[in-house]
């Protein structure tokens, strides 16, 4: 197949990759094309409809990542990434937050400098121009009761701003979703295709292989499986925090030690490629209920808890709880623990776990998928395991509250024998999930920094004509749910190429 010809070549159409395309075609002399391994989610009734999110875990439109063995946590885990149009802003349940003040703060402290809070807010502002956002209604009265819950507790009610101010606090969530239908990036800046400007070519069902370079580590195009792409100015790299290192790694771009153990030619030794590996690992505490959980239910999981252990001297809360109208037992029933037709589960996590983990290359073969190796709960000083146990005190010390007497008939898991921090620990490390944010693989930082992935206008290091743009780049962990923060990046990447930011 002969060569294409564009000017940008977005490897990705997931929550960045849209948005970068979108706005990058609205210059009418630029070629841009938009890469995505999946297929197209217009029109279908599996992805749109954010009720159906749970429904997407582990079908052909999910790449369904199986992790390294933990020797500290539970190794089953399974992480959800998204093989369709709009990426996991198509897969997710919509959770609406943008980053707070103090995780912008710290972005440019950790060396990503003017991506801070007021030179970040005019990008935020575009997603929102462009993404409906809507609060949960305030109608089911599990919910309510939950939320009343929370403020017996001692926490305050709150509204979920999206003016970058946060705090301790219980409240109904944000969601991007408009009358039921997901608000993705898909959705907000690409639909309906067949309306796009000419200039714009997304090329769905297109797998990449490897980024061309020349002879002067110059992005030149992609290989895929449409044969060459070039790229006449930029190649954006927004294939997510497990798949934009492995490409890099694919293309000989990374650590020269594990290029070597492979079998690939190292043309740009970056040892921070594919290191430094974040997520938001999760707990779960199961309550049988009552009764059915009656509708209204938006998408499952629509009240969140902040709060602060003491652990953490940071200003911001440390411990989040999703609060589930499930029970949640896809890990406690394996190991053991009862379940029930009706219930509902708090799923305590770190908000900015210390823990940090790998992904490497299984083989040379792009086929194969990444070596995903988290390293849960492996930090040195077992932060995260703390904030994990007071986690599951917060739980219950909610779920002791007057508001929810009338709903809970038992705990199901832990279980009420699990009592001591030590048994706490082992039943929150064997049971594990993940909230489904991988992080951090080519972090962000200032050129000083030798495992900085990419400068703060994205650039890889050592390489011409190349960006990353998704989570990847994040130099820390976020403290809420990340989808709007990488919709952030996507718009504020697209100014930086058009040298407007």
């Amino acid at each position: 197949m002969s060569a294409s010809v564009y000017d940008y070549v977005i490897i990705g159409g997931g929550t960045a990759g849209a948005v970068i395309a979108a706005r990058l075609a609205e210059d009418p002399s630029l070629r841009v094309a938009l890469l995505e391994a999946g297929p197209s989610d217009e029109g279908d009734r599996r992805v749109l409809p954010v009720r159906a999110w749970m429904a997407l875990l582990g079908t052909e439109l999910d790449y369904d990542y199986r992790i390294e063995p933990q020797p500290r946590s539970n190794s089953a885990i399974r992480h959800s990434r998204a093989r369709v149009l709009g990426g996991c802003s198509s897969h997710n349940s919509c959770i609406a937050f943008r980053a707070p003040d103090g995780d912008l703060q710290r972005w440019e402290a950790e060396g990503a400098a003017g991506w801070g809070p007021e030179a970040s807010a005019p990008f935020f502002q575009r997603v929102f121009g462009k993404v409906h956002l809507e609060e949960i209604p305030d109608a089911n009265p599990l919910n309510r009761a939950l939320v009343e819950a929370g403020t017996e507790a001692g926490l305050p009610r709150l509204t979920f701003a999206t003016d970058g101010s946060f705090g301790e606090g219980v409240g109904l969530f944000q969601v991007n979703v408009k009358e039921g239908i997901r608000q993705s990036s898909s959705v907000a800046y690409l639909h309906p295709l067949n309306a796009l400007p000419p200039n714009l070519h997304v090329l769905t069902d297109t797998t990449v292989t490897r980024i061309l370079l020349d002879d002067d580590n110059r992005a030149v195009g992609v290989e895929s499986s449409r044969g060459i792409l070039r790229a006449e100015r930029e190649v954006i790299l927004c294939a997510g925090a497990f798949d934009s290192p492995k490409l890099l790694l694919l293309s000989g771009i990374g650590p020269a030690s594990h290029l070597a153990e492979i079998g690939i030619p190292v043309r740009v030794d970056l040892p921070g490629v594919g290191g430094h590996l974040l997520d938001h690992p999760e707990g779960v505490v199961v309550w049988e209920s009552a009764q059915p959980i009656p509708d209204p239910i938006v998408q499952l999981w629509e009240v969140g808890v902040f709060a602060r252990t003491g652990i953490d001297p940071d200003p911001l809360p440390d411990l989040m709880c999703h609060v589930g109208l499930m029970p949640f037992t896809w890990h406690t029933e394996p190991a053991g623990y009862p379940t029930a037709t009706h219930g509902f589960s708090l799923t305590p996590n770190v908000c900015r776990a210390r823990s940090e983990g790998t992904v490497r290359l299984a083989s040379a073969n792009p086929a194969d998928p990444p070596r995903i190796d988290f390293r849960y709960f492996t930090d040195p000083d077992k932060y995260d395991e703390r904030v994990m146990v007071e986690g599951v005190k917060t739980a219950r010390r909610i779920a002791a509250q007057p508001a929810l007497a009338g709903w809970i008939v038992r705990e199901l898991a832990p279980g009420p024998s699990v009592q001591s921090d030590a048994e706490i620990s082992a039943y929150v490390r064997a049971t594990a999930n993940t909230v489904y944010h991988p992080a951090g693989t080519c972090k962000l930082g200032d050129p000083s920094d030798p495992l900085a992935v990419v400068d703060p206008q994205l650039r890889v290091r050592g390489v011409a004509g190349l960006r990353v743009a998704d989570a990847s780049v994040f130099p820390s962990m976020t403290t809420v749910n990340p989808a709007i923060t990488v919709f952030m990046i996507g718009e504020r990447c697209a100014a930086l190429v058009r040298g407007e930011a």
